[in-house]
């Protein structure tokens, strides 16, 4: 209930109480306030004790946080896997999903080999290419490499 409540506010409530009511009645007020805390406490634990008796055997087991919205929808969703919320949570790997992006950003894979490792599919072959498309030519293509003074082309979409 005080978890928020530091050290110099709890100081400024103690000087504050003492000037309020003095040295010799502040601790005829700590017993007071104590007792009083004590009676709410036992009012509201047997009001708890007679709810639960009028409602019966079937809700035995009821607790009085559940009423809590909160605790409640964190309860029926994160408990019960009746939706299979915890399969798909762990089924999603954002590490490997993040290492395929970077990698296809990077230009570490071809765009057919991200196209296929994204939707776990044998890339198609492109239109009139054939299966003599799939087969791997007898060298290696290399890779035309622009001359230090070229600038890479603009891609507007990119930035």
């Amino acid at each position: 209930m005080f978890n928020d409540i530091g050290a110099l506010e709890l100081v400024t409530l103690v000087v504050l109480a003492v000037l309020v009511f003095g040295p010799d009645k502040l601790p005829k007020v700590i017993q007071d306030a104590s007792r009083f805390i004590r009676k709410i406490r036992e009012f509201s634990e047997s009001a708890k004790h007679d709810i639960r008796s009028e409602l019966g055997p079937e809700f035995k087991d009821f607790e009085f946080e559940d009423l809590n919205p909160k605790t409640f929808v964190r309860k029926q969703l994160m408990d019960n896997d009746d939706l299979g919320l915890k399969e798909i949570r762990n089924g999603f790997d954002l590490r490997k999903e993040m290492a395929e992006v970077s990698d296809a950003v990077q230009g570490k894979d071809s765009a057919a080999a991200v196209g296929a490792a994204s939707n776990g599919s044998a890339p198609a072959p492109l239109a009139g290419g054939g299966p003599d498309l799939l087969k791997k030519p007898a060298q290696p293509a290399q890779p035309a490499q622009p001359a230090p003074a070229d600038r890479p082309p603009f891609d507007a979409d990119a930035t």
